[in-house]
């Protein structure tokens, strides 16, 4: 059973449902979820699970994009084809469809999968955060794997990877022959965008750069400098394609963020991962755990 704060009193969303009143805290599989509003924007909530952030969501603009990471693939999903074209794009992983009503509301008519294992978390954020009922977001409850093979050949041109089972990524979708499937999956001259979390010394994100450049030929990586300089933990966002992006305009993006962050590719990127090796299905791991403090 939700249990709501006392503030205020209901108020629509565009789908012409109640929208959340106070925080809204129930039970889902991944653990405890909870839809906190936001004090500056009149109808937005932040979804954690177990108190890890997870999305931010503002029904009145869904262009806004809080999470510094959701603001890089913003900026992807902006570059990979001419202003408003729609796309054909895969979620692994939904949280509170940011990212799918981002693109919804960017690039009109574009079709979009979300893949989300956790069925309970999906309810909930239908019934309390409805999305525009005229955005094409199809939501499958599946493991992000099982959904993706269930998908036909070269169908997307945007693949966005943000599946955590907790706050870490399943070993199962780190590997040689996940990225394999994703490359089927993806048109010719498509693009693979992944949210990766990782501290200090860095070495699943130096593995997952050399797992993908076994599959795709090119790759970009974009971060905050201090995670970078592996002095915290933190999300780093990569970008991986069979063609060469524009790393001119997304540095610039990246660069005069409000949330600043730097871009490599090419040899920078290669020397950053230091001969780490890729990694496959039979030696996977999950993502490392975050520090106790991390979201505090």
């Amino acid at each position: 059973m939700a249990r709501r704060g006392a503030a205020g009193g209901d108020r629509k969303g565009r789908a012409g449902r109640a929208a959340p009143v106070g925080n809204v805290s129930e039970p889902v599989d991944g653990g405890l979820a909870e839809l906190v509003p936001d004090r500056e924007r009149r109808r937005a909530w932040t979804l954690t699970i177990d108190g890890a952030p997870q999305s931010h969501v503002d029904l009145d603009d869904p262009t806004y994009l809080s999470f510094e990471y959701q603001r890089r693939i913003g900026h992807i999903a902006d570059l990979v084809a001419p202003a408003g074209q729609p796309l054909r794009v895969v979620h692994l992983g939904g949280g509170a469809f940011t990212l799918a009503r981002y693109i919804a509301a960017t690039r009109p008519r574009s079709t979009q999968q979300v893949i989300e294992a956790d069925a309970a978390l999906v309810q909930l954020v239908r019934r309390e955060l409805p999305p525009d009922p005229q955005a094409r977001i199809r939501v499958r409850s599946t493991d992000a794997r099982a959904g993706l093979g269930k998908i036909q050949d070269g169908w997307a041109d945007l693949v966005i990877a943000d599946v955590f089972s907790g706050a870490r990524t399943p070993a199962h979708l780190t590997s040689t022959e996940f990225l394999a499937e994703v490359r089927r999956v993806l048109k010719p001259g498509g693009s693979y965008v992944a949210n990766l979390a990782d501290g200090p010394p860095l070495a699943h994100l130096r593995g997952q750069i050399a797992t993908a450049a076994t599959v795709f030929p090119e790759l970009a990586l974009a971060a905050d400098p201090t995670v970078w300089r592996g002095r915290r933990f933190g999300n780093a966002v990569l970008l991986a394609s069979d063609t060469a992006p524009d790393i001119a305009r997304l540095t610039r993006r990246v660069a005069t963020d409000p949330h600043p962050g730097r871009v490599e590719h090419g040899r920078a990127l290669a020397d950053f991962t230091g001969g780490a090796a890729p990694v496959h299905d039979a030696d996977a791991r999950p993502s490392p755990p975050p520090p106790p403090d991390a979201f505090r």
